[in-house]
């Protein structure tokens, strides 16, 4: 008997330690719910609530196979190790398969399972399968991990060219164990179910994802390159909740590209490059995560980065976070985020921006927030994003890079479209005013409140900060 641990990886097929584990004999699958520690790590409610309906998902595929599937509960992560070994002892099981992953916590939860087991004189067995490449497998001529995604990608399409990486199938049918399967609890402890327009939107499973897949690489995939910026448009993959939870793999997405584009995934189609260009992103986050373990704890990338003077502005703060600070296109986003759990990529890149360097808050602050609303939230990509977005990580953007609200609004939603979804007290104005209400408008409505910080202003101050702090360090 094999114990097969799932975590983030709620899908029978191309996951490797099911179907590695299901090639030596009869497998149980487990799962491991530690509400407290979720809570630790900021996970959001959405989130949890679409991990919890995947599995529920998953459970019912599982039956078909005669894999049955056993719920454990704990109260931290440090109980993992004799839990397993608990049910171990109770199925006779001689071995436990599992896929890695990447965070500073996770990797020493599955260390301390990993060698609990070997103590006892069990099996186990770990696999690269929620990336590409396992973390510190490419590397520069100096044996060190890359720095700038452009050196990182030219090496990962150096590998995919020599070995793309194969799609394992589903487990076969496997004769019944006699072990009866534990139900997959309603609702997590301390976590509220999703809201039914988020179930909606995100609606749990592999047919769910394989579908939304299939519709993104026939149907939208070609525009990729120009209408991923337009938050209006449903132009981009939406497919990052099901990265997160593991109900698709990288390598799915991959090869789904490669096929639309006629077997090439560095050539051809500039929609088609663009969104490989975005999984090696995702990618690149993942190694940097294990190879630089200080952006799993809080810390800047770059260390000169971290003595910034960043202000205590608990009102603005909140104000952002609520989609109260006067800028429509930074409302509309963050209303988006609140409602739905997710946010369009290019809008998280300019609240972020606009967090950071036009109200000069903490990074930290926003990353937090961020994780414990998105539905595809990940450390990895989202502490990556914020740092790229403060100028305090890898590949970030130069200080003097700050995106105008405005002028961002205007070239990205010209009619102003997405903001009169979002920001409804404003729906009345022009498609020319909409994006920089006339301050006469304001006080004529209480509804929506006058800009927090002029943006020139507050770009110069910004400015001014982050080249005192460079001009320390020269």
């Amino acid at each position: 008997m094999q114990l097969c641990w799932l975590r983030n990886d709620l899908r029978l097929h191309d996951n490797h330690a099911l179907w590695h584990a299901s090639q030596n004999g009869p497998v149980v699958a487990v799962c491991l719910l530690t509400p407290d520690t979720w809570l630790e790590h900021d996970d959001a409610p959405v989130k949890v609530d679409f991990w919890r309906r995947n599995l529920e998902h998953l459970s019912e595929q599982l039956s078909r196979l005669n894999i049955p599937l056993k719920i454990l509960s704990a109260d931290k992560w440090a109980d993992a190790a004799q839990l397993l070994l608990d049910l171990a002892a109770d199925l006779d099981a001689q071995a436990l398969f599992f896929n890695d992953e990447y965070g500073v916590h996770e990797q020493q939860r599955d260390d301390a399972v990993a060698a609990a087991f070997t103590a006892q004189g069990l099996q186990c067995e770990r696999f690269t399968d929620l990336i590409l490449f396992k973390p510190g497998s490419l590397l520069t001529q100096a044996g060190s991990m890359f720095k700038v995604y452009s050196q990182f990608r030219k090496q990962a399409y150096q590998r995919l060219h020599e070995s793309l990486p194969t799609c394992l199938p589903a487990p076969d049918k496997q004769q019944e164990t006699g072990i009866k399967a534990d139900a997959v609890p309603k609702q997590i402890a301390g976590y509220q179910p999703a809201s039914a327009q988020q179930r909606s939107l995100w609606p749990a499973g592999e047919d769910a994802a394989s579908e939304r897949l299939a519709l993104f690489t026939e149907q939208i995939m070609a525009d990729y390159d120009s209408a991923r910026d337009l938050p209006d448009v449903d132009g981009t993959s939406r497919l990052s909740a099901y990265l997160v939870a593991g109900v698709l793999s990288p390598r799915q997405c991959l090869h789904a590209a490669i096929s639309a584009n006629q077997g090439e995934f560095d050539s051809g189609n500039p929609g088609a490059i663009t969104w490989v260009n975005e999984l090696l992103w995702r990618e690149f986050y993942k190694h940097i995560l294990v190879c630089y373990p200080r952006v799993s704890m809080h810390r800047a990338f770059r260390p000169e980065m971290e003595s910034i003077p960043w202000r205590d502005d608990s009102p603005a703060l909140e104000a952002w976070q609520q989609g109260r600070t006067g800028i429509p296109i930074i409302d509309a986003a963050m209303r988006q985020l609140l409602t739905t759990g997710w946010m369009h990529n290019r809008l998280r890149m300019l609240t972020a921006m606009f967090l950071t360097k036009n109200l000069l808050i903490d990074w930290k602050h926003g990353e937090r927030w961020f994780m414990q609303q998105l539905i595809d939230g990940d450390l990895a990509a989202n502490n990556g994003g914020w740092q790229w977005s403060a100028s305090t990580g890898t590949d970030s953007a130069p200080y003097f890079r700050i995106f105008n609200a405005v002028t961002q609004s205007r070239k990205f939603d010209p009619q102003g479209d997405f903001i009169r979804t979002w920001v409804p007290e404003i729906g009345h104005l022009s498609s020319k005013q909409i994006h920089q209400p006339p301050v006469d408008d304001l006080f004529a409505s209480s509804d929506y409140p006058a800009p927090l910080v002029d943006l020139s202003q507050s770009r110069r101050r910004a400015l001014d900060v982050f080249k005192q702090q460079g001009d320390q360090h020269d």
